[in-house]
Parts: structure tokens; sequence; C-alpha cells
């Protein structure tokens, strides 16, 4: 398997394969699925996008993650802002990058892919902060959660609530820059 960055329009030309691993690794509904192609598709266009993808030697994807600079009136950074003090505001959302999607088919899951995506998103993120959302979860059996942890991401909120969602989330955040090496990008050229 590969890692590459991908530009905005690598990764519309994969939306159906993208929403797919999405599906299977968080294993939502065919009609939320539809929903969610929508979105992702309109946030390539954001500032400061960035995103990899893992390819396995024949070009399946098996993993992706994207984000963006998190800026006022985009729906998870204004969740998340009302929720925040001031002071927190001013701290994690000044400068912010938002991990907004990261996510491995679950037959590749446990065997490093998550974290190298995480790793060279991070490396390729602007900003002087990184907030992301994950499900609540035991912390020491969820994958993610180990993964984050790892990455040095400590809380922000914790058992919050986004409207349209019955699920307890957790808002995680860490301070940048990771320097990290690059990654290939779509044509297989080392760069981010």
């Amino acid at each position: 398997m590969r890692l590459v960055a991908w530009q905005p329009d690598d990764l519309l030309r994969r939306l159906d394969d993208v929403v797919g691993v999405y599906g299977e690794a968080m294993g939502y509904r065919q009609e939320l699925l539809q929903t969610r192609r929508g979105y992702i598709g309109s946030h390539v266009r954001r500032p400061g996008f960035r995103a990899v993808a893992t390819l396995t030697t024949e070009g399946r994807l098996m993993g992706f993650g994207y984000g963006y600079a998190s800026q006022s009136g985009q729906w998870w950074h204004d969740q998340v802002k009302s929720a925040l003090g001031e002071d927190s505001r001013r701290q994690w959302l000044a400068d912010c990058f938002e991990v907004v999607e990261l996510h491995v088919r679950p037959a590749a899951q446990g065997h490093g892919v998550g974290a190298r995506q995480l790793r060279a998103l991070l490396a390729m993120a602007k900003g002087r902060t990184v907030l992301l959302s994950t499900p609540e979860a035991d912390e020491q059996a969820s994958r993610a959660w180990r993964l984050y942890r790892r990455y040095g991401f400590s809380d922000v909120l914790r058992h919050f609530y986004f409207p349209g969602d019955e699920r307890a989330f957790a808002v995680l955040g860490r301070e940048l820059p990771l320097v990290e090496r690059p990654v290939e990008d779509a044509s297989g050229l080392a760069g981010a």
C-alpha cells in the first residue's frame, strides 16, 4: 500500500470510493451516505483543504483523511464554538486546522494505515492548532482513541452532542506543527 497526498479533484474523482470507505468504517445507513456524499464533495473547495489517501498497488482505496481551515460560518466550527468559553475559543479556534474525516476500511484497520494518514495530514496542516471530533468510546478499547492519544490530542469538549446525531462525541485538539516527511502526491511524486 502507498500513501498519497490528494488534491481536491483527486478526491472528487474517487468520491464513490471515499463514501464507500466512510460507510464501511462508520457503519452508517445507505441514505445517510448519500447525504455525506454531498457534504464531502463541497468540502474540497474550503480554504486550506488537505487530503491523503491510502491505495493498494492495484489502486483500491483502503483509507482516506482530509481537513481544512476551520472558520466561522462552517457548521462544525460554529457548533463547537458555541460550546466553548471565550478563552477556549481563542486558544483552539483562532488559527485552526480541522480534521474532518479520517477513515480506514475495517479489513485494513490495525496495520498502521490510520496512523500514517493522520501523521501525513497533520504534517500538511496549516494553523496553530488542530481539532477533530470522534464518538465517545472506551479509550483503551477504541483504535481511534488510542491513535489520537498517541499523537498528543487532548480533551477540548467531552460528551458533546451535535444536532441530528444521538451519539455523544468528544472534541480533541493539539498544537501544530507536527513535523514529518512529505507524502507522495497522486502522481507518485514526493511533495505535499
